[in-house]
């Protein structure tokens, strides 16, 4: 089971937010108990249920050393990740410096990625969807992925 589709959802006042239920089983499907990891990337808060977190982060660990770029990025995926788990009502807690990394205040958008989710501040996502994506197709294609309509 892959995540799919884009859900606003509101936050509560500490910060709460409540999964769409597709969202839910997915999780359950790919995580036991429902274990997710978020972190930061991209200016939105992304979610990898965690036996996926684990394969990530161990084949981040492999490299060594690296650019400076990529000891950076390692600094804000790593360093900006937190395990945590969906409450009874469905809800993950969204952490200040997550909140604050994304410009999330009351509303979020979930965007489903396959193996991961994202959360964006509805404008941010709003931006980034109106993008020119003209030579995306072209893109693809040299990886061997034929998308046209």
């Amino acid at each position: 089971m892959y995540f799919r589709g884009r859900s606003l959802r509101s936050l509560d006042p500490k910060g709460r937010m409540t999964l769409p239920p597709e969202f839910r089983e997915t999780l359950l499907s790919r995580s036991p108990g429902g274990r997710v990891v978020l972190t930061t990337y991209d200016r939105c808060i992304v979610g990898f249920p965690l036996p996926d977190w684990e394969l990530f982060e161990d084949g981040m660990h492999r490299i060594k050393g690296g650019s400076e770029t990529l000891r950076d990025f390692r600094r804000l995926v790593i360093g900006g990740a937190r395990d945590t788990g969906v409450d009874a009502q469905g809800r993950v807690l969204l952490s200040r410096d997550h909140l604050r990394y994304s410009d999330i205040k009351n509303d979020a958008v979930l965007v489903g990625q396959g193996p991961r989710f994202e959360i964006w501040e509805p404008a941010r996502l709003e931006a980034a969807m109106n993008r020119d994506f003209t030579g995306v197709a072209a893109e693809m294609a040299e990886t061997g992925i034929d998308f046209v309509f």
